[in-house]
């Protein structure tokens, strides 16, 4: 069985309370240099079968349509987990 990762963040332009939120925190806690946080989320779906380019088609679809709002966010990501990639006729053998 192979994942598939999607990550999804929130459009530059929308706010993103939660993430101005945690970037107010980290100087309090003692963590400095960091200028800006943004909120995203991150699926995994598993995959029945072998990975391919058309299960990754798939899961692409499904984060635009189902896993995303289109209006406030984007797709970012889409791709396979570690060790769950296709391999090459090469690596194969």
């Amino acid at each position: 069985m192979a994942r598939v990762v999607v990550e999804v963040m929130p459009k530059p332009e929308i706010l993103d309370p939660q993430g101005k939120a945690v970037a107010g925190a980290l100087p309090r806690l003692g963590f400095t240099g960091f200028t800006g946080v943004r909120q995203g989320k991150r699926f995994e779906l598993e995959i029945d079968g072998e990975p391919t380019d058309e299960a990754l088609a798939g899961a692409r679809k499904v984060a635009e349509e189902v896993l995303s709002n289109p209006v406030i966010e984007d797709v970012v990501s889409v791709h396979w987990a570690e060790n769950a990639a296709p391999q090459t006729q090469a690596e194969a053998r």
